[in-house]
């Protein structure tokens, strides 16, 4: 997994009603982090629901 479409995150935020300075300082952490466990359950053979 490389990440995540920001552009496509920002205005799901902008839907949710989220204000854009709060979703542009949230999402880099929380995007990274699930990145980070997502190619760790891969390495480790986990169950991954994004590849079948």
């Amino acid at each position: 997994m490389l990440g995540w479409d920001m552009s496509s995150a920002l205005a799901m935020g902008d839907a949710l009603g989220v204000p854009p300075l709060a979703m542009a300082e949230l999402l880099p952490v929380i995007e990274a982090e699930m990145v980070r466990k997502l190619n760790q359950q891969i390495a480790s053979g986990g169950d991954n629901p994004f590849i079948r």
